[in-house]
């Protein structure tokens, strides 16, 4: 039997919807408490651009040359070890992909609740976003034809929302704030200052998803020819709705109305529209970050999936349907997502993903310097567009944001570690189960 694949436009719809979700609609609050420069707020989310093409750039080499689905983990197994690999698979299983599509599915149930002040509660909220993660898990679970379809829908109505919103924003809002967006000395300081570096970790986080597509690799149409372009073109797409996004945010809005708060959308809308077009605006808002929870079900699972396949300790991960669809992986995930939302905090879990997942990259686009040393006559359908230039400024200013995140956010950069450990103790346990198993 022929098995149906995702087309170019279904991977990068996923790969734009993973990308825009929680991180550009909360952060910019948190980036407000320590700058107020509008020339280095926006050259925040530059940086995170360029920082996530070049790693975009760096993996369509590495998911070319080793096409297989299950990302970090498929390519660190086979560049560095299986330990690696394993350690990056369960980073991704447990992190990567679970809890931001916690703290998109909470996003998503505070901006629902804003048109119902009245009712909200911590409690509702937590069953809103528990039941939106439930109810994506068993569609994606159903066919590829409905799976796919969806996510295209669901970006489409997210870009055009996106778009419509800083239109009508900058056109409808009453007070245009006198902030201004042209460099100044004073920039120079808060460049290279701490703050500028930890903040960029928000902004990485917000572009966490660049990398989707090499989860699915497997499961896309010709990935050696369209991988790269789907990587780069996705990544560009949304590196300028970003920065425009975040242009309107302070264009409309006052910047203490903004510092320390979550829901940047809401309130730059209240500035813009007034309080009935905020609601609207929340409505809308809620609706377009459906798109990102049901990307991350759809890709995640994949690396449960493929883990599960190389390990017999997590062998029931592996299960699929008749169409391939990893089921058992898919509600695995999401119940490590719903177990976030009943437990964890918004910002904590904000910053040690961020970090968690920037380390994860980091070893991995370090692996193509690796490869190419290693398996130096390897056949690369695609090479990185001028290397090393990319992945050096990739590791440059992603290694620089590590740095300061250690220094300044100490306890995430412990509980990062700690994540790293368990998965080495889960890899060796197995490792000496598949032993016992060969002996007997």
């Amino acid at each position: 039997m022929t098995l149906t694949k995702f087309r170019y436009t279904t991977v990068t719809a996923i790969v734009i919807a993973n990308m825009i979700g929680t991180g550009v609609f909360t952060s910019l609050g948190f980036q407000l408490v320590d700058i107020q420069s509008g020339f280095s707020i926006l050259l925040l989310w530059v940086l995170g651009g360029v920082i996530a093409i070049c790693g975009a750039m760096t993996y369509a080499e590495l998911g070319a040359a080793l096409p297989r689905s299950g990302g970090e983990y498929n390519f660190l197994s086979k560049i560095y070890h299986p330990c690696a690999g394993f350690i990056s698979g369960w980073v991704s299983a447990t992190i990567g992909f679970a809890a931001p599509t916690a703290l998109t599915a909470i996003t998503f149930s505070a901006y629902l609740m804003s048109l119902f002040p009245d009712m909200d509660a911590p409690w509702i909220r937590q069953c809103i976003a528990s039941a939106l993660v439930l109810s994506l898990a068993i569609t994606h679970s159903s066919n590829r034809k409905n799976s796919g379809g969806l996510q295209v829908i669901f970006t489409i109505l997210k870009v055009a929302i996106i778009v419509l919103f800083c239109i009508s924003a900058l056109i409808l809002a009453k007070d245009i704030q006198p902030i201004s967006f042209k460099p100044d000395v004073k920039d120079i300081d808060l460049i290279l200052n701490g703050s500028f570096a930890v903040s960029l970790i928000y902004v990485s986080y917000a572009y966490t998803g660049w990398n989707a597509a090499t989860y699915l690799s497997n499961e896309l149409e010709e990935p050696q020819k369209y991988l790269p372009k789907i990587l780069i073109s996705g990544t560009l797409i949304v590196m300028v709705l970003y920065v425009l996004l975040n242009y309107v945010f302070l264009t409309v809005t006052p910047i203490e109305n903004l510092q320390g708060k979550v829901e940047i959308g809401f309130i730059a809308a209240q500035s813009a529209y007034g309080n009935i077009g905020a609601k609207f605006t929340g409505l809308a808002l809620a609706l377009l970050l459906i798109s990102t929870v049901s990307a991350m079900t759809l890709a995640g699972p994949r690396v449960l999936q493929v883990i599960g396949e190389d390990f017999s300790i997590l062998k029931f991960l592996s299960k699929t349907t008749q169409d391939k669809i990893p089921t058992r992986a898919i509600y695995t995930q999401s119940l490590i997502a719903i177990l976030f939302i009943l437990t964890s905090s918004f910002e904590s879990i904000l910053i040690f993903a961020g970090f968690t997942l920037a380390l994860n990259s980091f070893a991995t686009v370090l692996g193509v310097f690796v490869l190419r040393v290693k398996q130096p006559n390897l056949t690369r359908p695609y090479k990185t567009f001028a290397f090393p230039i990319p992945p050096l400024i990739y590791l440059s200013l992603t290694g620089w944001t590590l740095y300061f995140v250690i220094i300044n956010r100490p306890a995430e950069g412990l509980f990062s570690l700690a994540l790293i450990i368990s998965g080495g103790l889960v890899y060796f346990i197995s490792t000496l189960q598949n032993q016992n198993t060969i002996k007997q």
